[in-house]
């Protein structure tokens, strides 16, 4: 094992390698993957000097703890965290120097959900399909961290980028999802696209890196029985039976026999990483141009 190497002393509730993902293999079964919140992740890489498709770590809640066995520059972004180095609190958000055999400690999200851990050199686990993200439907990349695993660092290729402060918009006190109808509203009542956007849900606990789960109001369908199944897009929103919204996220399945009633607006996808269980949700009807 080269020296450029991590090891993991906590691994949190759910900490996994992401980078940008694996786009362009849905006919193979394969989901896109990637950070959840790909501008926080992006940002991380820059302030380390990484490029922007290196592989970072992402956390969830309650942070990780890992030990550097060489020295290297870090950033922590995403959901504002306590970070500390060998005990001593360290900045969030800039640009940290960690001296070889420090531990270096990301504690649990002060707001939001997803941390994001970016290391000078990039994550080097083994590529797969192109990508080192981990994938939790398809158990594609290196598998969720555990307690005393080691993953290879890669070699460092420029200086970190130099900021007074990192923007952090915060997690939505109510979280507004911009959606354009689906392909399948026809399948629901008439009335159902304006009962969307006015019903009042709330993001489930039971939501993951596959889908972001809604708890409110239940969808009425007008046709029975389940579609054949058909391609599933990042930010679908599928109706399973209970009729409560499902809206898909990056390791999303890529056919699904549900209905989908709309879709989520690109841009809107990182908010919805980043939203507590518990917080409002809205979803806001919006036309194609």
């Amino acid at each position: 094992m080269t020296d450029r190497a991590l090891s993991v002393e906590r691994a949190g509730a759910l900490t996994t390698v992401q980078d940008r993902g694996r786009p362009g293999h849905a006919h193979l079964g394969v989901p896109r993957s990637g950070a959840l919140d790909a501008p926080a992740a992006a940002l991380v890489n820059r302030l380390v000097g990484n490029p922007p498709e290196a592989a970072v770590l992402e956390t969830t809640l309650n942070g990780c703890t890992v030990r550097l066995r060489s020295a290297a520059t870090v950033a922590v972004g995403g959901a504002p965290c306590a970070v500390a180095v060998d005990g001593r609190p360290a900045a969030w958000g800039a640009p940290v120097r960690v001296p070889a055999g420090a531990l270096l400690d990301l504690g649990p999200a002060r707001s939001g959900v997803r941390s994001y851990l970016g290391i000078s050199g990039g994550v080097a686990v083994e590529p797969v399909l192109g990508s080192r993200s981990t994938d939790l439907l398809s158990g594609l990349g290196p598998p969720p961290l555990v307690d005393g695993a080691v993953l290879p660092l890669g070699t460092p290729c420029g200086p970190g980028a130099r900021v007074d402060t990192v923007p952090w918009p915060g997690p939505p006190a109510e979280l507004v999802l911009r959606v354009t109808p689906g392909p399948r509203a026809d399948w629901f009542a008439p009335d159902a696209l304006r009962a969307l956007a006015r019903s009042a849900y709330r993001v489930s606990a039971a939501s993951n890196r596959i889908g972001l789960r809604t708890e409110g109001p239940a969808l009425e369908r007008v046709r029975p029985g389940e579609l054949p199944s058909e391609g599933m897009v990042l930010g679908a929103v599928q109706v399973p039976p209970d009729g409560r919204p499902v809206v898909f996220l990056a390791d999303h399945p890529t056919t699904g026999g549900y209905p989908v009633i709309a879709v989520v607006r690109a841009a809107d996808l990182a908010t919805a990483a980043q939203a507590p269980p518990g917080t409002p949700l809205r979803f806001a009807v919006v036309r194609r141009r």
